[in-house]
């Protein structure tokens, strides 16, 4: 992974756990070991998806808290966010 990838995957990792309830602040499944982040680039931008993945809190494999959450980020190489588009059926 190239250093704006890097820096674009931080960015929005950062951006969605502050995202979380405070309340929920320690919790496993409120924390970036719950998360898979996938980054790829499209015409100088980068585009970060983030994944929920309970399972690594202990959940049996294929739990959700949300039905098929995820959250899709386009990113200048700089790590600055320039659109979010949350899906949530």
């Amino acid at each position: 992974m190239d250093g704006p990838a890097v820096l674009a995957a931080h960015a929005v990792l950062q951006r969605v756990l502050a995202s979380f309830p405070k309340q929920d602040a320690g919790a496993c499944e409120s924390s970036a070991r719950s998360l898979d982040v996938v980054v790829g680039q499209e015409g100088g931008v980068y585009f970060v998806r983030i994944d929920r993945r309970i399972d690594r809190c202990g959940w049996p494999v294929g739990s959700s808290l949300e039905f098929d959450w995820f959250e899709l980020y386009a990113v200048s190489p700089e790590g600055k966010i320039l659109a979010r588009r949350a899906f949530m059926p």
